[in-house]
Protein backbone atom coordinates (compact mmCIF):
# COMPACT_ATOMS: atom_id res chain seq x y z
CA UNK A 1 0.00 0.00 0.00
CA UNK A 2 1.30 3.44 -1.03
CA UNK A 3 2.18 5.19 2.31
CA UNK A 4 2.01 8.78 0.68
CA UNK A 5 -1.54 10.26 0.09
CA UNK A 6 -2.63 10.71 -3.36
CA UNK A 7 -3.23 14.53 -4.07
CA UNK A 8 -4.28 15.97 -7.03
CA UNK A 9 -2.61 16.72 -9.33
CA UNK A 10 0.29 13.81 -9.24
CA UNK A 11 2.01 15.60 -12.09
CA UNK A 12 2.52 18.74 -13.72
CA UNK A 13 -0.68 19.07 -16.29
CA UNK A 14 0.20 21.87 -18.36
CA UNK A 15 -1.87 23.27 -21.38
CA UNK A 16 -5.07 22.58 -20.58
CA UNK A 17 -7.79 24.26 -22.52
CA UNK A 18 -11.47 25.02 -21.28
CA UNK A 19 -14.02 26.53 -23.35
CA UNK A 20 -17.35 27.26 -21.94
CA UNK A 21 -19.90 28.78 -25.19
CA UNK A 22 -23.53 28.42 -24.64
CA UNK A 23 -25.80 29.94 -28.04
CA UNK A 24 -28.87 28.96 -27.03
CA UNK A 25 -30.49 33.27 -26.90
CA UNK A 26 -29.13 36.15 -26.73
CA UNK A 27 -27.04 37.45 -24.81
CA UNK A 28 -24.91 33.96 -25.27
CA UNK A 29 -22.10 33.10 -22.86
CA UNK A 30 -18.62 32.78 -24.02
CA UNK A 31 -15.45 31.80 -22.32
CA UNK A 32 -12.06 29.79 -23.39
CA UNK A 33 -9.00 29.68 -20.97
CA UNK A 34 -5.72 27.75 -20.95
CA UNK A 35 -4.52 26.71 -17.21
CA UNK A 36 -1.67 24.65 -15.90
CA UNK A 37 -2.15 22.50 -12.80
CA UNK A 38 0.74 22.34 -11.09
CA UNK A 39 1.69 19.70 -8.03
CA UNK A 40 1.64 22.75 -5.15
CA UNK A 41 1.57 22.76 -1.37
CA UNK A 42 -2.12 21.47 0.28
CA UNK A 43 -4.50 24.23 -0.65
CA UNK A 44 -5.35 25.67 -3.71
CA UNK A 45 -2.88 28.78 -5.06
CA UNK A 46 -3.99 30.74 -8.39
CA UNK A 47 -1.49 32.85 -10.27
CA UNK A 48 -2.00 34.78 -13.59
CA UNK A 49 1.20 34.21 -15.73
CA UNK A 50 3.44 36.95 -16.66
CA UNK A 51 3.15 36.28 -19.81
CA UNK A 52 -0.04 36.12 -20.03
CA UNK A 53 -1.95 35.80 -23.37
CA UNK A 54 -5.38 38.18 -23.68
CA UNK A 55 -7.17 37.53 -26.95
CA UNK A 56 -10.55 40.07 -27.73
CA UNK A 57 -10.78 43.90 -26.52
CA UNK A 58 -10.83 43.73 -22.84
CA UNK A 59 -10.14 46.59 -20.29
CA UNK A 60 -8.35 45.52 -17.29
CA UNK A 61 -11.48 45.62 -14.87
CA UNK A 62 -12.92 43.12 -16.82
CA UNK A 63 -10.41 41.24 -17.32
CA UNK A 64 -9.87 41.19 -13.31
CA UNK A 65 -13.59 40.11 -13.08
CA UNK A 66 -12.99 37.22 -15.71
CA UNK A 67 -10.15 35.92 -13.64
CA UNK A 68 -11.63 36.16 -10.72
CA UNK A 69 -15.08 34.19 -11.59
CA UNK A 70 -12.57 31.72 -13.09
CA UNK A 71 -10.64 30.89 -10.17
CA UNK A 72 -14.42 30.77 -8.44
CA UNK A 73 -15.07 27.68 -10.76
CA UNK A 74 -11.68 26.41 -10.30
CA UNK A 75 -12.00 26.14 -6.22
CA UNK A 76 -15.43 25.20 -7.04
CA UNK A 77 -15.14 21.76 -8.82
CA UNK A 78 -11.80 21.03 -6.70
CA UNK A 79 -13.99 21.07 -3.40
CA UNK A 80 -15.75 18.41 -5.20
CA UNK A 81 -12.59 16.25 -5.04
CA UNK A 82 -13.78 14.90 -1.67
CA UNK A 83 -11.39 13.93 0.80
CA UNK A 84 -10.05 10.89 -1.45
CA UNK A 85 -7.87 13.34 -3.79
CA UNK A 86 -7.26 16.34 -1.58
CA UNK A 87 -5.93 19.65 -3.74
CA UNK A 88 -2.46 20.38 -3.52
CA UNK A 89 -2.41 22.74 -6.84
CA UNK A 90 -1.33 25.91 -8.00
CA UNK A 91 -3.13 26.37 -10.78
CA UNK A 92 -1.96 29.12 -13.94
CA UNK A 93 -3.62 30.98 -16.42
CA UNK A 94 -2.05 31.19 -19.40
CA UNK A 95 -4.21 32.34 -21.72
CA UNK A 96 -7.51 34.11 -22.34
CA UNK A 97 -9.89 34.50 -24.92
CA UNK A 98 -13.08 36.96 -24.93
CA UNK A 99 -15.49 37.84 -26.86
CA UNK A 100 -16.47 41.81 -26.89
CA UNK A 101 -20.32 41.19 -26.23
CA UNK A 102 -20.89 37.24 -25.08
CA UNK A 103 -18.25 37.25 -22.08
CA UNK A 104 -19.53 37.70 -18.91
CA UNK A 105 -17.89 36.61 -15.48
CA UNK A 106 -20.62 33.50 -15.55
CA UNK A 107 -18.96 32.12 -18.44
CA UNK A 108 -15.60 32.26 -17.11
CA UNK A 109 -16.79 30.42 -13.47
CA UNK A 110 -18.28 27.88 -16.29
CA UNK A 111 -14.72 27.92 -18.03
CA UNK A 112 -13.49 27.10 -14.51
CA UNK A 113 -15.19 24.19 -13.79
CA UNK A 114 -14.30 22.50 -17.09
CA UNK A 115 -10.71 22.98 -16.71
CA UNK A 116 -10.74 20.89 -14.07
CA UNK A 117 -13.14 18.43 -15.40
CA UNK A 118 -10.25 18.35 -18.29
CA UNK A 119 -7.22 18.13 -16.26
CA UNK A 120 -9.04 14.90 -14.31
CA UNK A 121 -9.92 13.12 -17.74
CA UNK A 122 -6.56 13.85 -19.15
CA UNK A 123 -4.81 12.28 -15.57
CA UNK A 124 -7.47 9.87 -14.91
CA UNK A 125 -9.50 9.03 -17.73
CA UNK A 126 -13.07 10.48 -18.33
CA UNK A 127 -15.21 9.98 -16.69
CA UNK A 128 -17.89 6.65 -17.21
CA UNK A 129 -21.11 7.73 -18.86
CA UNK A 130 -24.31 7.02 -17.27
CA UNK A 131 -25.80 4.49 -18.49
CA UNK A 132 -29.52 4.58 -19.78
CA UNK A 133 -32.05 2.49 -18.48
CA UNK A 134 -33.92 0.56 -21.41
CA UNK A 135 -37.83 1.40 -20.86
Amino acid sequence: MDSEARTFPPHPIRGVRAVYARQSSCPSDFAEVVVDFVPWEAGIVFQVAADLASHGSTDPEELSAYRIALETGIREELAELGVGLPAAVAVVLRSVRVHEVDSRPRAFEAAGHVAVRNALAEVYGPSPRPRRRRA
